[in-house]
């Protein structure tokens, strides 16, 4: 039975790793329960759609002392985010931004993909597969993982391009089915960050 993924439309201006986009880095994990700074700039589900600034100043590191805190949607999932990051989207497409780094979160209507099913998602097609889908667990939950790559539109002011590595989680749950990319700058070391991150959504 093949599972259709939404195709994701590119969002200008501004780009979109399980454990392996980005760091050796050690957070803290408090949780807080305020909300992010949030825009009405539509979330969306497809590599195109991951665009970061593309600022050369904007590095994307996570401090290893960064706070965190959590988002509850009404569509029924949490996650924790690191204190400051922009949100934009809505319940059932959130993303959660900081410089070059993007956390993007989308729910859909279905069953727990296979990774055949993941290997023909059409929103993977323009995405530069480095680590093929697998299967894992995240806190005793079923997930699939792929890593791909993806680039950011120009800067307008520089022209300059980020090229992200992106960490893509699927968690399903009672006819749900979330697609978690976490992604950061090549060369920037976010691991830790983002293992944080992804072990800490839950279904509500």
């Amino acid at each position: 039975m093949n599972v259709r993924f939404p195709l994701l439309a590119v969002v200008l201006p501004a780009v979109l790793a399980a454990a392996g986009c980005g760091g050796g880095k050690k957070a803290s994990s408090t949780p807080a329960t305020t909300q992010p700074t949030t825009t009405t700039t539509p979330a969306s589900t497809s590599p195109g759609a991951l665009q970061a600034e593309a600022a050369s100043a904007a590095t994307g590191d996570i401090p290893d002392n960064q706070i965190y805190l959590v988002y509850r949607s009404s569509a029924g999932w949490s996650i924790k985010y690191p204190e400051g990051w922009a949100r934009s989207g809505g319940p059932n497409s959130t993303v959660f931004r900081d410089k070059n780094n993007i956390v993007r979160i989308v729910l859909r209507p279905g069953s727990a993909p296979t990774t055949a099913q993941v290997r023909r998602d059409p929103s993977l097609r323009q995405a530069r597969i480095s680590s093929a889908p697998a299967a894992m667990s995240i806190k005793g939950s079923r997930s699939i993982k792929v890593v791909y790559t993806t680039r950011s539109a120009p800067n307008p002011v520089t022209g300059k391009r980020v090229t992200l590595t992106v960490d893509r989680y699927y968690l399903a749950r009672g006819g749900k089915v979330a697609t978690i990319d976490l992604g950061t700058p090549v060369g920037v070391d976010n691991v830790d960050a983002y293992r944080l991150m992804v072990q800490s959504f839950r279904w509500r």
